[in-house]
């Protein structure tokens, strides 16, 4: 039995659709600010970022899957490498700066599949909460800069993004028949997903 949470084309369609309007905004926002990562001297890549969906974990590996086996087989190296580099560092109270073992000579192997903090970090942003909380970040060294003498600065509002990621992973859970578990996020760093293979039914 394959218990691999595999994503359905209806549901790879709409995720598509999603990161297509998720860098529209970045690039609205990007345009507005003048920002651009042309000759910056920092890579993003090696920002210690958790993810949040089985769904992104999914996507992850249709992207991997593409890639030839001795490639792959590299990556997954790398990822073993960051987990083991990442723990040091977590377990010494310092947030990891590690690369990203799909960046190869400074550019994302996966690039048409990267995950939605990797396509919105960069730029401003906001996340507004059901209860009218804010929460917000302020966009990558570069951009801080950037935008450090402006009264008003445009951003990214990522609740509406989030809800619709949110509605996808339900719907995925949905289809293999785990509906009970829509709520119970995972938490873990592209590394960790490579490494522990696919998403699998628990």
């Amino acid at each position: 039995m394959n218990d691999e949470l595999t994503i359905p084309p209806e549901l790879a369609a709409r995720i598509k659709d999603l990161y297509h309007r998720m860098e529209a905004a970045y690039d609205v926002v990007a345009r507005q600010l003048d920002f651009s990562c042309t000759g910056c001297p920092d890579n993003c890549c090696n920002s210690y970022f958790l993810h949040h969906t089985r769904f992104e974990w999914a996507w992850l590996w249709v992207g991997l899957r593409e890639l030839p086996a001795a490639s792959l087989a590299v990556v997954r190296q790398r990822a073993v490498n960051y987990r083991q580099q990442a723990q040091e560092e977590l377990a010494a109270d310092r947030r990891p700066e590690i690369m990203c073992p799909l960046n190869e000579e400074g550019r994302c192997l996966l690039y048409e599949h990267r995950l939605m903090i990797c396509r919105l970090h960069g730029v401003p942003s906001s996340l507004t909460f059901p209860d009218g909380r804010v929460q917000k970040f302020p966009g990558c060294f570069r951009c801080q800069e950037l935008v450090a003498d402006r009264d008003k600065v445009p951003t990214v509002e990522r609740a509406s993004l989030f809800r619709e990621l949110a509605q996808l992973e339900q719907e995925l859970l949905a289809a293999h028949g785990l509906s009970a578990l829509a709520r119970a996020r995972v938490k873990k760093s592209i590394a960790e997903m490579i490494d522990e293979g696919p998403p699998r039914r628990p």
